[in-house]
């Protein structure tokens, strides 16, 4: 599913959406895991981009790493959105992939766990789901 290049996203830990744990999650606010709430939260806010093809997927993802992700800095959403307009194939891409809040359980499968346990402010590596491939920007969480 492309988990090893988040490593490089968030921060270079591995904590990402990789196993949920909020261990290391906690290292990145210094709060015990209270801080982010990976893992633990009820609602997250996010973004995404879907594509049919991993190919476009990856595109997409290129730039996103030429601009932003290459040098540690974070995707504003201002670009995560005109990126969501050029390449996503779902609805939500006219928005500029914005998917709003929503809670734990709506999301099927692997979307969840990553939406869930991606840092806030960080973007997701590709990621397969059964409707195509997804990038998620996460944008925040709460209980």
């Amino acid at each position: 599913m492309g988990k090893d290049s988040k490593s490089k996203d968030a921060g270079g830990k591995g904590k990402g959406k990789a196993g949920g744990s909020d261990t290391g999650a906690s290292k990145d606010k210094g709060k015990g895991g209270k801080g982010d709430g990976l893992g633990t939260c009820t609602y997250v806010k996010a973004r995404h981009i879907l594509c049919e093809k991993q190919g476009k997927i990856n595109e997409a993802y290129k730039k996103l790493q030429d601009g932003w992700l290459s040098n540690g800095d974070k995707v504003p959403p201002a670009e995560f959105a005109k990126l969501a307009a050029e390449y996503s194939e779902c609805p939500s891409g006219k928005k500029g992939g914005d998917l709003g809040w929503f809670p734990r359980g709506k999301m099927a499968g692997p979307f969840q766990e990553v939406a869930f346990n991606t840092v806030v402010g960080a973007t997701s590596a590709p990621f397969k789901s059964t409707h195509g491939y997804h990038i998620i920007l996460s944008e925040g969480r709460k209980n």
